[in-house]
């Protein structure tokens, strides 16, 4: 990954987990826009009332100057001799600059019609023609009246303003037509809004500084205690149920505060409770299972005399003894897998690790358990492989793998079961695979529940107490394994236990998934 991927990474990070940057960011956001906004058009008002007021009164002043002009022109014609077109030119130009005053209130371009050719054309200030717009002098040809237009002023020398102006026709009497031009600079304008631009962004970079500040200590205030909250509600799912926050004032923060100090109270009760309650469960069921172990060594002992002695006995008799004799040894299996229930419920189940070929070793149960596969019409079809080797518990493994076995003979309905273990970098699998009744697909996560059984009306014809499964799941999570499970209605079903080839390893992928074909 990149520098740049990775920087890119961290900040959606922490964009992610951190609702007070969020909420700042947003307002700032929000902040900006609203005072671009309102900026823009604080400018944009006093820009327009400025171009306003100085447009009127420069029409209006460009209209008086036209009349006064024409007056000129028309006086100048009063004579028996045909008036000097330059000096009369020369005279309104002269008469346009005292009029402006000093300093200049506009400047001035007296014109000719581009019909006169050689006709003297005059202006004021070294102004330039180039200032007029060639469609403003379009407008006024065509039209013959005054117009105005927004441009830029162009002196001799290449000095530039910003500028209105203003053109009016006129006609000098046996002359022809001219074009009055006055240009109002607007520099003075432009610089009033440029001060007033500043003065706007400068309030808005302060006023957004101070809404950032007080955004940031706002949501500090909010988002503190509720980061606070999250430590403490994290600190007491971990197991450390004292932990509590410090309430200040009578807020509503104070009021999340003493609501999380009283949860954390509440819960730190009921886990007590429930511990002690637990606690008492497990050891009534040790003490109790500790106590039969004594009468049932009697009743134990009581039925093989019964049973060794049965062949004095009528047909009814001995059949009774046998069922005795079978009854006594189921429960004592039930009374050693409670025991072993309550140990791991305790946790003080401790396991004794050590190096286990589980393929040696399924091949011994298999051997061992063939008496019974044999007694309810069935066998075993095994294949195995190599450097099946795990660090486990001998006898822990041994039970899982025992009880698997038992509850397939017991659910095959005399079809074969197949056996399978293999191996992959990480952990050990071991499947037992039969073909009866199978399991509803309703009924899987149920399958290890102390007790449950799929078909109550079935008999148990192994003698199962209903804790195997419960104990062989408990036993594989206890090394870092687990079971999965695969059934279905009328196709048998599939246990794979997994187990990591260390003792601290984990399983990043099992070498046998259930229900596979």
């Amino acid at each position: 990954m990149s520098a740049l991927a990775q920087f890119g990474f961290s900040l959606a990070t922490t964009w992610r987990k951190n609702l007070q940057l969020r909420l700042v960011t947003i307002t700032i956001l929000i902040s900006t826009t609203v005072l671009s906004i309102v900026g823009i058009l604080l400018v944009n008002q006093v820009t327009t009332g400025l171009l306003e007021t100085k447009q009127q009164s420069s029409i209006a002043e460009a209209t008086a100057a036209r009349l006064e002009v024409q007056r000129l022109l028309d006086a100048a014609d009063a004579g028996l001799v045909a008036p000097n077109s330059t000096r009369i030119v020369d005279s309104v130009i002269t008469a346009l600059a005292i009029r402006s005053g000093s300093p200049g209130l506009y400047d001035a371009l007296f014109l000719s019609d581009p019909d006169l050719v050689g006709a003297p054309e005059r202006g004021t200030e070294l102004i330039s023609q180039a200032s007029i717009p060639e469609a403003l002098r379009s407008a006024i040809t065509e039209r013959d009246r005054q117009a105005w237009a927004y441009g830029t002023l162009v002196y001799e020398g290449g000095v530039t303003k910003p500028g209105l102006i203003v053109g009016s026709p006129v006609t000098i009497p046996r002359v022809g037509a001219y074009e009055l031009y006055l240009l109002f600079p607007l520099d003075k304008e432009q610089k009033t809004i440029d001060l007033i631009r500043r003065a706007v962004s400068i309030t808005g970079i302060i006023l957004l500084i101070g809404l950032a500040i007080l955004a940031w200590f706002v949501t500090s205030r909010v988002t503190e205690p509720v980061r606070e909250a999250a430590q403490i509600a994290d600190q007491i799912a971990s197991g450390d149920l004292d932990q509590r926050m410090q309430v200040r004032g009578e807020d509503d923060i104070a009021r999340l505060a003493g609501s999380v100090n009283e949860m954390a109270a509440s819960l730190q009760r009921q886990i007590v409770r429930l511990e002690t309650l637990s606690q008492l469960q497990q050891q009534f069921v040790s003490d109790v299972s500790h106590e039969l172990r004594t009468p049932l060594t009697t009743v134990r002992m009581a039925s093989e005399m019964i049973y060794d002695a049965r062949g004095n006995f009528d047909p009814d008799m001995a059949r009774s003894a046998e069922l005795l004799r079978n009854q006594v040894d189921r429960f004592d299996i039930l009374l050693s897998d409670l025991l072993e229930m309550s140990k791991i419920d305790a946790g003080a189940s401790p396991l004794i690790f050590g190096a286990v070929d589980l393929a040696k070793l399924t091949e011994t149960l298999l051997q061992e358990a063939n008496h019974i596969a044999r007694e309810h019409s069935t066998s075993f079809n095994y294949s195995g492989t190599s450097n099946a080797l795990v660090f486990a518990d001998h006898r822990r493994v041994s039970r899982i793998i025992r009880n698997l076995l038992v509850n397939a003979v017991e659910h095959c309905e005399g079809s074969t079961i197949d056996v399978q273990v293999a191996t992959n970098e990480s952990c050990v699998s071991i499947s037992v695979r039969d073909h009866g009744q199978g399991i509803a697909e309703a009924d899987i996560p149920r399958v290890f529940g102390r007790f449950w059984r799929a078909d109550p009306a079935r008999p148990r014809t192994l003698g199962g107490t209903g804790l195997g499964l419960s104990i062989s799941a408990e036993d594989a999570e206890l090394h870092g394994g687990k079971i999965d499970v695969w059934g279905l209605p009328g196709k048998g079903a599939q246990f794979v236990l997994s187990l990591p080839k260390t003792q601290e390893g984990k399983i990043t992928q099992v070498a046998i998934l259930a229900g596979a074909p």
